[in-house]
């Protein structure tokens, strides 16, 4: 009777101790959700890799030994695993008798900021239309230094978001290189002259190769993954705020693996070269 007894208390420890076990779990596995849709507030479509980073401090306060695996195991148990859109619409349109300058940052590597300009747009769903984002990116600093959301595919847009870079510009001293694809709202006259008047060097890609736009093509799918810029919105108005709140998110809270883990704003305001990776 008496190793009945001893025998039944140890199973019953061993209950409890699995229970609290449970619990424990439970309650971290709770805590971590609630943690990654606090830190989607900003960037909706951040995928696992940057989540586990963001979550560092809070792993190590809360004592949650979580690895990027089981981050991502998680996120697909609960159907939280960032979803991505293909794009559908053509928004180059090189077909035109403006001069097309020669690509001239082929295997250019900028080492500061404002060397080195990429532009790009792309469009945005507006109920059964669309309307078009035109972004400037610093190649050193992935930030979007200018920007313009427009009706049209019309050049002013893109003259638009070039004004805004170029106000945006502190050392006007410093060569600037200006990159883009072959569209007719970059080989516009007024744009070109724009670019003249700053004594910048204009720079085109020369074929079809995405490989030769690529950095400004995917901040752009970033902006629509992360940022859900992908979804249909109901109103020129709204598709504007959602254009506005992405760009501030993109520029100032989402992380780059690139940049070392630092913001693109935080990478334009340093002074001196960093080892990128």
């Amino acid at each position: 009777m008496e190793v009945i007894c001893k025998l039944f208390g140890r199973v019953r420890q061993a209950w409890y101790a699995a229970t609290r076990q449970q619990e424990k779990v439970g309650f971290q596995t709770d805590a971590i959700l609630q943690e990654v849709r606090r830190i989607r507030r900003d960037i909706p479509g951040m995928g696992t890799h940057k989540l586990h980073h963001e979550m560092r401090v809070f792993l190590t306060r809360h004592r949650i030994k979580l690895g990027r695996d089981r981050l991502h195991a998680l996120l697909k148990e609960n159907g939280m695993l960032a979803k991505r859109k293909a794009n559908k619409v053509t928004t180059t349109q090189s077909n035109h008798t403006h001069f097309k300058y020669p690509n001239k940052v082929k295997n250019l590597i900028p080492s500061r900021a404002n060397e080195l300009w990429v532009s790009d747009l792309t469009y945005i769903s507006v109920g059964p239309t669309y309307a078009y984002l035109y972004i400037i990116m610093d190649a050193f600093s992935r930030k979007i230094v200018g920007w313009s959301f427009e009706k049209t595919m019309h050049a002013k847009g893109a003259l638009r978001s070039l004004n805004m870079a170029l106000l945006a510009r502190k050392d006007i001293s410093q060569s600037l290189i200006h990159h883009s694809d072959r569209g007719v709202q970059y080989c516009s006259y007024a744009y070109v002259q724009r670019l003249r008047q700053v004594n910048a060097t204009i720079s085109m890609t020369e074929s079809g190769d995405p490989n030769e736009n690529s950095l400004a093509e995917r901040v752009l799918q970033s902006l629509k993954d992360d940022c859900k810029l992908s979804r249909t919105f109901t109103s020129f108005t709204a598709a504007a705020e959602g254009v506005e709140r992405a760009i501030t998110a993109y520029n100032t809270v989402r992380p780059h693996a690139s940049l070392n883990y630092l913001t693109p704003h935080q990478m334009h305001q340093r002074k001196r070269k960093v080892k990128l990776r």
